[in-house]
């Protein structure tokens, strides 16, 4: 677990300068004076390698011994979904459980006007009547393993930059490719502690999902955006897929058996699921610059969205179901940005951040490893943490540009993207694999066509509003006089661009999609379509931003957070987790309530509250309760716990996650955190903090009573 890194590629100087490190008692007296501890090490935090697993906090703590075989069925029953969320499955015919909000995506796409799943829910009584999602993707990890000496072995000493990237992409894409040709599976080399390790990802991949059960949103979500982040909740926020190979159920002998009785407070609990990203190995700098110019960035834009969504949403009921995935996703991003915000504005969680770059174990590896602090050319090296920060500083020149041109802020349709998919695979397909832009690359082109040629649909006016949205943004950000702006809007102004663009596409087809990649540059080349020729205008701009991000930016954060690792390995092991990836982690907790205001919370709520939330509140939206609830309420118990509480470290991308018992049973199903939880991004906290869960006993209380499902219940019970 210590890497070793080549001296010219890890410790990449590229003409940065040094910074004053202040004593440590002034460390110490600013700590002080914010009322801020020395931090010390919390046996619950931490995303876990399952490679990697804690074992010895566990035993410790807990008196549990973390088997290689309950490891192992934890990891071959734990499901990623290619729409950003987690699963599981439960039972041996492929059955799988997510979160609502997680299958949202898929729902939408199966309803049609006149058939609303999301308003009115759905359930196959039989497997023939389980719908086939149309561009739904599983991915189910099959084993890790350790690349980083091969990766590290590409990075020769003294490369530049753009050479350096170079060959960490070539390796990385060789490997790939080279797993995929040896075994058949979906390879991804994932990059981990921002460079400090590289592992080798495999996962058996399923294309064919169907849907079996989704509640109605107005139960799968009771609350909406007014109780988003907040507890206490009553949501039946579940819904259950089938995989299916071959055109028959999967055969998944390694699956999670469902507690019919759920948790107890204080019971050790464990979260299998793939969290997103977190920023909690990122220095003070990195934390600063987001703070003052990415998220304020990131919320000017996600609020423009919102309103217009919102705007279009309220002219008709058919307006309405056609943007409710969109609408959702956006207004829950802005939500849980603006707590990551609300965190970094707070004094102590950055005194913290503080503390941690100037933590004397990793500052004494440094003095160690450069003494004296010079490079062998004599400039004076000040260490990762300065040249983070000068990192920064230089990034801030082009960030904006960056995000709206090339990450595509600036053209926010799913149109546009398939522009661009179009545009730069009839450039990057003739080129070897390693030689591509990673997203290209042959292990993941089968991935990327299944949604390319997706014929899941898509609202022409809907699509209009957003791109005049973010042209509109776009304008904003940079000026009306912007060479970049006025190249996207062909001289017009944002309503008459989007207009032109959405009425004149043919990309609403999928067979129009097809044709362009089977036709390659020659059929790109001279296609008229107007986002085809958009995408092509702006491609030339786009690619330098992006390539001057990838080297000024990207691979020296990359080279200086791999010197950063190397010292956390030396001084700590593998006692400190890596942030997040996208990947699948082990978390674990215990179940408890807390208190707000001197007012003490169950660590469960129940049946019971969510009709009395929804009397108090005269049944308003969006604390209306479906119809078949109203008129089942006497069949149900009422005193059947809803949704409970934890302290296992969880953040976004864990929604949906299985949450286990000691027996590695399924007692609730993850989705959400708590706006306690929300500055769980930067720092771990669990006084507060809490994830909340679907309590397994109210999923088959309501399944068997109100539904009914009792097929479902039989698969999940065996009973």
């Amino acid at each position: 677990m210590t890497p070793r890194v080549a001296f010219g590629a890890a410790r990449g100087y590229n003409g940065l300068h040094t910074t004053r490190v202040l004593p440590m008692r002034y460390y110490a007296l600013a700590l002080a004076a914010l009322g801020v501890l020395p931090m010390t090490a919390v046996s619950d935090e931490g995303m876990w390698l399952l490679n990697d697993p804690p074992r010895a906090q566990l035993k410790e703590k807990y008196k549990f011994d973390l088997t290689d075989a309950w490891l192992k069925n934890a990891m071959l029953a734990s499901v990623r979904l290619n729409s950003g969320g987690s699963g599981g499955f439960v039972s041996p015919d492929g059955l799988l459980v997510t979160n609502h909000h997680v299958a949202a995506d898929s729902i939408q796409k199966l309803s049609k006007a006149g058939t609303d799943l999301m308003r009115d829910g759905f359930y196959a009584e039989t497997r023939e009547k389980e719908l086939k999602c149309p561009d739904l993707e599983l991915n189910v990890l099959q084993e890790i393993v350790d690349v980083t000496k091969e990766v590290n072995a590409a990075v020769k000493p003294n490369m530049t930059g753009s050479d350096a990237f170079a060959a960490r992409r070539a390796v990385m894409s060789q490997i790939e490719k080279d797993s995929l040709d040896k075994t058949g599976l979906r390879s991804d080399v994932v990059t981990l502690y921002n460079g400090g390790l590289y592992h080798l990802y495999r996962y058996k991949k399923y294309t064919d999902v169907r849907l079996v059960f989704a509640p109605e949103k107005a139960i799968a979500s009771f609350g909406g955006d007014v109780d988003n982040f907040e507890y206490p909740r009553m949501n039946l926020d579940v819904s259950f897929f089938r995989a299916y190979e071959n055109g028959a159920p999967a055969k998944t002998p390694n699956f999670l058996k469902w507690s019919e009785t759920g948790p107890a407070a204080g019971d050790l609990v464990f979260v299998t699921g793939h969290p997103g990203t977190t920023q909690r190995l990122e220095t003070l700098a990195r934390l600063t610059h987001r703070r003052d110019y990415t998220l304020p960035y990131t919320l000017a834009r996600l609020r423009a969205l919102e309103a217009a969504m919102l705007q279009f949403s309220e002219q008709s009921g058919e307006n309405r179901r056609q943007a409710a995935t969109d609408l959702h996703s956006v207004a829950n991003a802005r939500k849980a940005f603006s707590g990551q915000y609300q965190g970094l504005l707070d004094p102590k969680i950055m005194a913290q951040k503080f503390e941690s770059d100037n933590d004397p174990k990793l500052r004494k590896q440094w003095s160690e490893a450069y003494e004296p602090p010079q490079s062998p050319l004599g400039v004076t090296n000040p260490g990762p943490w300065a040249n983070i920060e000068l990192i920064q500083k230089a990034y801030r020149e082009f960030e904006k540009p960056h995000a709206l041109f090339e990450t595509g802020h600036a053209f926010a349709s799913p149109l546009f993207g398939t522009a661009r998919h179009l545009v730069r695979l009839a450039d990057e397909l003739p080129k070897k694999s390693p030689d591509r832009l990673r997203e290209y690359r042959d292990s993941n082109l089968d991935s990327l066509k299944f949604q390319l040629f997706s014929p899941a649909p898509l609202y022409p006016e809907l699509e209009r509003v957003k791109l005049q949205t973010s042209l509109t943004f776009l304008a904003e950000q940079l000026g009306g006089g912007h060479d970049l702006v006025k190249l996207a809007l062909a001289g017009k102004n944002p309503a008459q661009r989007a207009e032109e663009l959405i009425a004149g596409t043919k990309l609403f087809d999928p067979a129009a999609r097809r044709a362009l990649f089977d036709g390659g540059a020659k059929a790109v080349s001279e296609s008229k379509d107007p986002l085809i020729v958009l995408a092509k205008a702006v491609d030339a701009d786009a690619r330098r931003l992006r390539a001057r991000y990838e080297t000024e930016v990207e691979e020296r954060e990359r080279q200086q957070y791999a010197q950063l690792a190397e010292f956390r390995f030396k001084a700590y092991g593998s006692s400190v987790a890596p942030d997040a990836t996208f990947t699948l982690r082990l978390a674990f907790g215990t179940v408890g309530g807390y208190e707000v205001g001197g007012q003490k919370l169950n660590f469960h709520t129940t049946f019971g509250e969510a009709f009395e939330k929804s009397a108090k509140l005269d049944g308003r939206e969006p604390f209306d309760l479906p119809k078949r609830w109203l008129d089942g309420k006497d069949k149900l118990d009422l005193k059947t716990p809803f949704n409970f509480v934890s302290t296992a470290d969880t953040i976004g991308g864990n929604s949906g996650s299985p949450v286990l018992n000691r027996a590695g049973e399924l007692i609730g199903v993850n989705f959400d955190r708590n706006r306690h939880g929300l500055v769980r991004n930067f720092v771990y906290t669990d006084v507060q903090a809490r994830h909340i869960a679907v309590h397994s006993a109210s999923v088959l209380e309501a399944l068997r009573k109100l539904y009914p499902a009792a097929p479902l219940v039989k698969e999940l019970t065996g009973k």
